[in-house]
């Protein structure tokens, strides 16, 4: 799995309904706007790495101006929009390939599992709607923009 976090002071997305018009799906005061992606092979300790990875990454000021505080620390807001464009190939061509990134069904699983799993660590949690159509208004804090990446867990730190 891979997640694009971005530090921001509020953040909102929304989609397009025939229906109903233009819906606020969800939207955060200060916190991380986290774009996730599942690949193909990822699976619930995959999802785990990034929630614990996520939350406790010290990426927030402290009295001092320095990245000592985690989003648990500062009551951060989370908004977790599934992203399945982080897995795009670009080495060949000019149009990306996605076949790296995980089917809908098994996508979707992994995606609520993460947003269940952030709910639990006591974060507030504002989503996306799965494989919509949607439109994310940010603003980046700082600029801090991070990417992790699960399938480093085993890699070591100095190679």
């Amino acid at each position: 799995m891979r997640a694009l976090i971005q530090r921001v002071t509020e953040a909102s997305v929304s989609i397009d309904d025939p229906e109903a018009g233009r819906i606020d799906t969800g939207s955060i005061g200060a916190g991380l706007v986290v774009l996730l992606g599942v690949a193909e092979g990822d699976d619930d300790a995959d999802a785990q790495y990034l929630v614990d990875k996520i939350t406790n990454m010290r990426i927030f000021a402290d009295e001092q101006g320095r990245f000592n505080l985690s989003a648990l620390d500062v009551g951060g807001e989370l908004l977790l929009v599934s992203q399945f464009t982080l897995y795009a190939d670009t080495r060949r061509g000019r149009r990306p390939d996605f076949t790296r990134a995980a089917g809908p069904d098994e996508a979707n699983r992994l995606y609520e599992r993460a947003v269940a799993m952030f709910r639990e660590k006591g974060l507030r949690v504002a989503t996306g709607r799965f494989q919509a159509y949607m439109q994310v208004r940010l603003v980046n804090d700082g600029p801090v923009t991070i990417m992790v990446d699960s399938a480093d867990r085993g890699r070591p730190r100095n190679a």
